[in-house]
Protein backbone atom coordinates (compact mmCIF):
# COMPACT_ATOMS: atom_id res chain seq x y z
CA UNK A 1 0.00 0.00 0.00
CA UNK A 2 1.50 3.10 -1.29
CA UNK A 3 1.86 6.25 1.13
CA UNK A 4 -0.99 7.92 -1.42
CA UNK A 5 -3.23 5.36 -1.28
CA UNK A 6 -2.98 6.19 2.98
CA UNK A 7 -3.59 9.68 2.32
CA UNK A 8 -7.14 9.40 1.63
CA UNK A 9 -7.77 8.68 5.49
CA UNK A 10 -6.42 11.91 6.29
CA UNK A 11 -8.13 14.48 4.36
CA UNK A 12 -10.56 15.81 6.31
CA UNK A 13 -13.35 18.73 5.33
CA UNK A 14 -13.53 22.12 6.80
CA UNK A 15 -16.56 21.13 9.72
CA UNK A 16 -14.48 17.95 10.50
CA UNK A 17 -11.32 19.70 11.08
CA UNK A 18 -13.05 22.60 13.33
CA UNK A 19 -14.57 19.10 15.17
CA UNK A 20 -11.29 17.32 15.49
CA UNK A 21 -10.14 20.60 16.56
CA UNK A 22 -12.87 21.36 19.14
CA UNK A 23 -11.77 18.28 20.63
CA UNK A 24 -8.67 18.37 21.39
CA UNK A 25 -9.21 21.43 22.93
CA UNK A 26 -11.45 20.07 25.36
CA UNK A 27 -9.79 17.42 25.93
CA UNK A 28 -6.67 19.52 26.68
CA UNK A 29 -8.99 21.57 29.06
CA UNK A 30 -10.16 18.70 30.91
CA UNK A 31 -6.21 17.92 31.53
CA UNK A 32 -5.53 21.03 32.70
CA UNK A 33 -8.66 21.10 35.40
CA UNK A 34 -7.83 17.65 35.94
CA UNK A 35 -4.37 18.58 37.42
CA UNK A 36 -4.80 22.15 38.57
CA UNK A 37 -8.34 22.21 40.26
CA UNK A 38 -8.52 20.58 43.76
CA UNK A 39 -11.26 17.91 43.91
CA UNK A 40 -10.90 17.45 47.60
CA UNK A 41 -14.29 18.68 49.47
CA UNK A 42 -13.95 20.92 52.36
CA UNK A 43 -14.91 18.99 55.46
CA UNK A 44 -17.69 21.44 57.43
CA UNK A 45 -16.81 22.82 60.71
CA UNK A 46 -19.48 21.42 63.07
CA UNK A 47 -18.94 23.57 66.52
CA UNK A 48 -20.70 20.36 68.76
CA UNK A 49 -18.82 17.87 67.41
CA UNK A 50 -15.78 19.83 68.19
CA UNK A 51 -17.09 20.07 72.06
CA UNK A 52 -17.93 16.32 72.13
CA UNK A 53 -14.40 15.64 70.87
CA UNK A 54 -12.51 18.13 73.41
CA UNK A 55 -14.19 16.08 76.42
CA UNK A 56 -13.75 12.80 75.29
CA UNK A 57 -9.72 13.95 74.98
CA UNK A 58 -10.02 14.70 78.78
CA UNK A 59 -12.65 11.83 79.53
CA UNK A 60 -8.92 9.64 77.92
CA UNK A 61 -6.48 12.06 80.27
CA UNK A 62 -8.40 11.21 83.12
CA UNK A 63 -8.64 7.43 82.41
CA UNK A 64 -4.65 7.48 82.06
CA UNK A 65 -4.15 9.15 85.03
CA UNK A 66 -6.41 7.48 86.92
CA UNK A 67 -4.61 3.84 85.80
CA UNK A 68 -1.63 5.63 86.59
CA UNK A 69 -2.28 5.83 90.13
CA UNK A 70 -2.60 3.82 92.50
CA UNK A 71 -5.98 2.79 94.19
CA UNK A 72 -6.10 4.82 97.81
CA UNK A 73 -6.34 2.58 100.92
CA UNK A 74 -9.07 3.66 103.65
CA UNK A 75 -8.36 1.86 107.19
CA UNK A 76 -11.28 0.81 108.97
CA UNK A 77 -12.47 -0.61 112.39
CA UNK A 78 -13.00 -4.20 111.65
CA UNK A 79 -15.81 -4.39 114.87
CA UNK A 80 -18.22 -2.56 112.00
CA UNK A 81 -17.92 -4.76 108.55
CA UNK A 82 -20.66 -5.12 106.89
CA UNK A 83 -22.03 -8.19 105.05
CA UNK A 84 -21.00 -6.54 101.77
CA UNK A 85 -17.53 -5.44 102.56
CA UNK A 86 -16.97 -9.06 104.31
CA UNK A 87 -17.72 -10.63 101.30
CA UNK A 88 -15.31 -7.75 99.22
CA UNK A 89 -12.72 -8.71 101.71
CA UNK A 90 -12.96 -12.83 101.18
CA UNK A 91 -14.59 -13.64 103.72
CA UNK A 92 -17.06 -16.34 104.01
CA UNK A 93 -21.18 -16.20 105.39
CA UNK A 94 -20.71 -18.12 107.96
CA UNK A 95 -16.80 -16.44 109.10
CA UNK A 96 -19.23 -12.78 108.99
CA UNK A 97 -21.84 -14.47 111.05
CA UNK A 98 -19.60 -15.21 114.07
CA UNK A 99 -18.55 -11.51 114.30
CA UNK A 100 -22.28 -10.20 113.58
CA UNK A 101 -23.57 -12.66 116.85
CA UNK A 102 -20.10 -11.96 118.40
CA UNK A 103 -21.09 -7.74 118.15
CA UNK A 104 -24.77 -8.94 119.26
CA UNK A 105 -23.17 -9.54 122.52
CA UNK A 106 -21.74 -6.26 122.77
CA UNK A 107 -18.63 -6.96 122.02
CA UNK A 108 -15.75 -5.72 120.59
CA UNK A 109 -12.52 -7.56 119.26
CA UNK A 110 -9.40 -5.13 119.66
CA UNK A 111 -6.73 -6.65 117.91
CA UNK A 112 -5.98 -8.80 114.63
CA UNK A 113 -5.80 -11.95 116.89
CA UNK A 114 -9.12 -11.44 118.38
CA UNK A 115 -10.47 -10.73 114.95
CA UNK A 116 -9.42 -14.39 114.16
CA UNK A 117 -10.20 -16.06 116.79
CA UNK A 118 -14.13 -14.62 116.54
CA UNK A 119 -14.08 -15.43 112.80
CA UNK A 120 -12.23 -18.46 112.26
CA UNK A 121 -10.45 -17.07 109.59
CA UNK A 122 -7.40 -18.31 107.89
CA UNK A 123 -3.50 -17.02 108.69
CA UNK A 124 -3.06 -16.21 104.88
CA UNK A 125 -6.70 -14.03 104.53
CA UNK A 126 -5.54 -12.49 108.43
CA UNK A 127 -2.43 -11.38 106.74
CA UNK A 128 -4.06 -9.54 103.64
CA UNK A 129 -6.73 -7.68 105.76
CA UNK A 130 -5.12 -6.92 109.09
CA UNK A 131 -2.66 -4.13 107.80
CA UNK A 132 -6.01 -2.20 106.84
CA UNK A 133 -7.27 -2.52 110.70
CA UNK A 134 -7.48 0.67 112.43
CA UNK A 135 -8.72 0.68 116.03
CA UNK A 136 -9.71 3.25 118.39
CA UNK A 137 -6.81 5.62 119.76
CA UNK A 138 -7.99 4.18 123.58
CA UNK A 139 -7.32 0.53 122.13
CA UNK A 140 -3.97 1.43 120.85
CA UNK A 141 -2.89 3.50 124.05
CA UNK A 142 -3.59 0.31 126.14
CA UNK A 143 -1.62 -1.66 124.18
CA UNK A 144 1.03 0.71 124.54
CA UNK A 145 1.02 0.75 128.60
CA UNK A 146 0.83 -2.62 129.20
CA UNK A 147 3.94 -3.41 126.45
CA UNK A 148 5.79 -0.82 128.54
CA UNK A 149 4.50 -2.04 131.55
CA UNK A 150 6.28 -5.53 130.61
CA UNK A 151 9.32 -4.35 129.36
CA UNK A 152 9.63 -2.29 132.61
CA UNK A 153 8.21 -5.28 135.18
CA UNK A 154 12.38 -6.56 135.92
CA UNK A 155 13.47 -3.58 137.00
CA UNK A 156 10.35 -2.39 139.14
CA UNK A 157 9.44 -6.17 140.57
CA UNK A 158 10.93 -4.83 143.82
CA UNK A 159 10.01 -1.45 143.69
CA UNK A 160 7.13 0.23 145.64
CA UNK A 161 4.87 2.49 143.32
CA UNK A 162 2.24 4.43 144.39
CA UNK A 163 -1.16 4.07 143.28
CA UNK A 164 -2.15 6.37 139.90
CA UNK A 165 -5.96 7.26 139.48
CA UNK A 166 -6.60 6.76 136.30
CA UNK A 167 -8.07 10.13 135.19
CA UNK A 168 -11.23 9.87 133.13
CA UNK A 169 -11.59 11.61 129.87
CA UNK A 170 -14.48 14.48 130.08
CA UNK A 171 -16.79 14.02 127.35
CA UNK A 172 -18.56 17.34 125.65
CA UNK A 173 -22.14 18.19 125.37
CA UNK A 174 -23.06 17.71 121.60
CA UNK A 175 -24.87 20.56 121.42
CA UNK A 176 -22.34 22.61 122.47
CA UNK A 177 -20.02 21.21 120.10
CA UNK A 178 -18.66 23.91 116.97
CA UNK A 179 -17.26 22.62 113.67
CA UNK A 180 -13.51 22.57 114.98
CA UNK A 181 -14.58 20.25 118.25
CA UNK A 182 -16.17 17.70 115.12
CA UNK A 183 -13.13 17.76 112.67
CA UNK A 184 -11.33 16.36 115.51
CA UNK A 185 -12.80 13.37 115.15
CA UNK A 186 -11.65 10.74 112.93
CA UNK A 187 -13.58 10.60 109.84
CA UNK A 188 -15.51 13.91 110.09
CA UNK A 189 -14.34 16.27 107.97
CA UNK A 190 -15.44 19.81 106.79
CA UNK A 191 -18.86 18.69 105.17
CA UNK A 192 -19.66 15.93 107.30
CA UNK A 193 -18.88 18.38 110.61
CA UNK A 194 -21.89 21.10 108.47
CA UNK A 195 -24.25 18.36 107.97
CA UNK A 196 -24.11 17.61 111.35
CA UNK A 197 -24.66 21.20 112.81
CA UNK A 198 -27.34 21.89 110.43
CA UNK A 199 -29.13 18.45 111.82
CA UNK A 200 -28.75 20.40 114.89
CA UNK A 201 -30.13 23.25 113.67
CA UNK A 202 -33.25 21.73 112.03
CA UNK A 203 -34.20 19.96 114.80
CA UNK A 204 -33.28 22.81 117.55
CA UNK A 205 -30.98 20.39 119.15
CA UNK A 206 -30.04 16.69 120.20
CA UNK A 207 -32.35 15.01 122.28
CA UNK A 208 -30.44 11.80 122.08
CA UNK A 209 -26.87 10.59 120.54
CA UNK A 210 -29.36 8.14 118.35
CA UNK A 211 -30.65 11.02 116.42
CA UNK A 212 -26.59 11.42 114.88
CA UNK A 213 -27.44 8.54 112.74
CA UNK A 214 -30.02 10.19 111.15
CA UNK A 215 -27.09 12.40 109.44
CA UNK A 216 -26.51 11.15 105.98
CA UNK A 217 -22.96 9.81 105.37
CA UNK A 218 -22.06 8.86 109.00
CA UNK A 219 -20.72 5.23 109.01
CA UNK A 220 -20.70 2.71 111.80
CA UNK A 221 -17.20 3.75 112.31
CA UNK A 222 -17.91 7.30 112.93
CA UNK A 223 -21.49 6.88 114.99
CA UNK A 224 -19.17 4.95 117.27
CA UNK A 225 -15.81 7.83 117.52
CA UNK A 226 -18.82 10.26 117.87
CA UNK A 227 -20.34 8.73 120.53
CA UNK A 228 -16.99 7.82 122.60
CA UNK A 229 -16.25 11.72 122.49
CA UNK A 230 -19.52 13.24 122.64
CA UNK A 231 -22.64 12.84 125.29
CA UNK A 232 -26.08 14.92 126.11
CA UNK A 233 -25.76 16.37 129.64
CA UNK A 234 -29.25 18.56 129.67
CA UNK A 235 -31.98 18.77 127.05
CA UNK A 236 -31.42 21.95 124.75
CA UNK A 237 -33.59 24.57 125.30
CA UNK A 238 -36.19 24.66 122.17
CA UNK A 239 -39.37 25.84 122.32
CA UNK A 240 -41.69 22.39 122.21
CA UNK A 241 -44.71 22.11 120.00
CA UNK A 242 -47.98 21.90 121.86
CA UNK A 243 -49.49 18.75 119.89
CA UNK A 244 -53.15 19.64 120.90
CA UNK A 245 -52.66 23.06 119.78
CA UNK A 246 -50.53 23.07 116.68
CA UNK A 247 -51.92 23.61 113.28
CA UNK A 248 -51.71 21.53 110.37
CA UNK A 249 -48.55 23.88 109.12
CA UNK A 250 -46.75 23.80 112.07
CA UNK A 251 -46.86 19.98 112.39
CA UNK A 252 -45.82 19.28 108.85
CA UNK A 253 -42.93 21.70 109.60
CA UNK A 254 -41.76 19.32 112.53
CA UNK A 255 -38.67 17.12 111.14
CA UNK A 256 -40.35 13.33 112.32
CA UNK A 257 -43.74 14.53 111.06
CA UNK A 258 -44.48 14.68 106.87
CA UNK A 259 -47.69 16.42 105.68
CA UNK A 260 -49.83 13.49 105.43
CA UNK A 261 -49.00 12.59 109.01
CA UNK A 262 -49.52 15.81 110.45
CA UNK A 263 -53.61 15.79 108.37
CA UNK A 264 -53.84 12.47 110.15
CA UNK A 265 -53.01 13.81 113.76
CA UNK A 266 -55.20 17.02 113.49
CA UNK A 267 -58.31 14.48 112.14
CA UNK A 268 -57.67 11.95 114.80
CA UNK A 269 -57.60 15.07 117.63
CA UNK A 270 -60.60 16.58 115.96
CA UNK A 271 -62.32 12.96 116.70
CA UNK A 272 -61.42 11.85 119.68
CA UNK A 273 -60.22 14.98 121.77
CA UNK A 274 -56.70 15.78 122.96
CA UNK A 275 -54.06 13.63 123.20
CA UNK A 276 -53.06 12.75 126.35
CA UNK A 277 -49.75 11.15 126.27
CA UNK A 278 -47.09 9.88 123.11
CA UNK A 279 -48.68 6.01 123.59
CA UNK A 280 -52.23 8.27 122.18
CA UNK A 281 -50.07 9.52 119.16
CA UNK A 282 -48.60 6.26 118.19
CA UNK A 283 -52.12 4.71 117.60
CA UNK A 284 -52.16 6.63 114.47
CA UNK A 285 -51.26 4.26 111.08
CA UNK A 286 -47.91 5.67 110.16
CA UNK A 287 -46.42 7.35 113.29
CA UNK A 288 -42.59 6.65 113.48
CA UNK A 289 -43.01 4.18 116.35
CA UNK A 290 -39.65 3.48 116.97
CA UNK A 291 -38.70 7.11 117.46
CA UNK A 292 -41.91 7.77 119.85
CA UNK A 293 -39.34 8.30 122.87
CA UNK A 294 -37.50 11.15 120.98
CA UNK A 295 -40.28 13.02 119.64
CA UNK A 296 -42.05 12.59 122.95
CA UNK A 297 -38.97 14.97 124.00
CA UNK A 298 -40.09 17.49 121.40
CA UNK A 299 -43.87 17.76 122.30
CA UNK A 300 -45.90 19.50 124.93
CA UNK A 301 -49.13 17.37 125.58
Amino acid sequence: MSFKSLGIYFKFTKQQRIGILTLFIIIMGLQAIYFFVNFTSSEKYFPEKEKWLAVQSEIDALKKEKYKNKPQVYLFNPNFISDYKGYKLGMSVDEIDRLMAFRKENKYVNSAEEFQQVTKISDSLLNVISPLFKFPEWVTNKKTLVSNKKEHAGYEKHKSQPFVKKEKKALQDINQATQEDLVKIFGVGEALSLRILKQKEILGGFVSMEQLSEVWGLSPEVLYELNTNFRIYSLPNFKKIPINDASLKELSQFHYFKYGLAKQIITYRSMNGDFKNIEDLAKIKGFPVDKAKIISLYLEF
